[in-house]
């Protein structure tokens, strides 16, 4: 299997990219690139005079898609996806594309590299950002942070319980030993959360937090999506696969409030017609989530989540 040589499979990949209703001629946008495995099933189905432009901040998604995706069709940026409208504009491409796919969280490989700092069973450096030549490690934001400011961030980005016990126990220890390797902070998590919730490590909600924090993923999730008006063709479709509770509803806000109109004053003399100026978007079908067999061939996919939708002419 391709994406299982890359070291990653492709969460709920057929149902997104089918969720493009790609046009052999269309011109896609793939915002997460990875290890290609969704940009890899666009390719398949578009023509000669198809194009697919990807996505990525992380270096070495770039260096992969140089030696594996040798195609006049495909063309990778070194980009942050709330960035996008800049880069294609330069293309001349704002407004023309026919579909955005967005596969949010964090790739196998990157959890599976020690070094990259994101996983609380492997000892790394304590690091965790996508883009590792841009901003402040974990190891530095933990460094300085004030203990509100962390036990905010464990209890906004992991919904953790025990924001305020880390958040105390973090500062008290960082003035002995800054925290620097990863297993570290794990084993300080362990030993405040003594029950653990089943089949969940005692540090999986608060790397989580600390990791939307160093990177400033819901922002930019948000940002891409408010960006996806102004990119898309009339008719172009937008498909998102989130992975907790905080990206899925940031995406099911945002597709339900640009497919109704605006709410306006009773009495005032708006037309039906000028109100539907303002949905942007029709939502397509209901929330896919993975089937039992997709989660059985790969745990990664249980709390996935896709959503799509369309882009209206308003």
């Amino acid at each position: 299997m391709e994406q299982a040589a890359a070291g990653h499979i492709s969460v709920l990949l057929q149902e997104a990219v089918d969720g493009l209703a790609i046009k052999p001629d269309g011109v896609y946008v793939d915002g997460t690139f990875g290890r290609g495995g969704h940009s890899r099933q666009v390719l398949k189905q578009l023509g000669d005079n198809g194009r697919l432009i990807a996505f990525d901040q992380d270096p070495t998604a770039i260096a992969f898609a140089g030696e594996h995706f040798a195609d006049p069709r495909f063309q990778i940026v070194h980009s942050n996806f709330a960035d996008m409208p800049s880069k294609l504009a330069d293309m001349g491409l704002l407004g023309k594309v026919d579909g955005i796919l967005l596969d949010l969280g964090v790739s196998s490989p990157q959890l599976d590299d020690a070094e990259r700092g994101f996983s609380f069973l492997r000892d790394g450096p304590l690091d965790m950002r996508m883009d590792t030549s841009q901003g402040q490690s974990a190891a530095e934001w933990l460094r300085t942070a004030e203990r509100d400011d962390i036990a905010y961030v464990l209890k906004e980005y992991g919904e953790e319980r025990f924001a305020r016990k880390i958040a105390a126990a973090i500062v008290y220890d960082r003035d002995d030993k800054p925290f620097k390797r990863t297993l570290d902070l794990a084993g300080l998590i362990e030993r405040i959360i003594k029950k653990r919730e089943p089949g969940k490590h005692p540090a999986t909600r608060s790397f989580q937090a600390i990791r939307i924090q160093v990177n400033g993923e819901l922002d930019a999730i948000k940002q891409a999506l408010a960006n996806s008006i102004d990119i898309l063709a009339p008719g172009g479709r937008l498909s998102v696969i989130s992975f907790h509770s905080l990206e899925d509803r940031i995406v099911k806000r945002f597709m339900a409030e640009q497919s109704k109109a605006k709410a306006v004053p009773r009495g005032l003399p708006v037309t039906d017609d000028e109100l539907s100026k303002h949905i942007k978007f029709k939502t397509i079908g209901k929330a896919i989530k993975p089937s039992a067999q997709e989660i059985e061939l790969n745990t990664r996919a249980r709390s996935s989540v896709l959503r799509i939708a369309e882009r209206l002419s308003g």
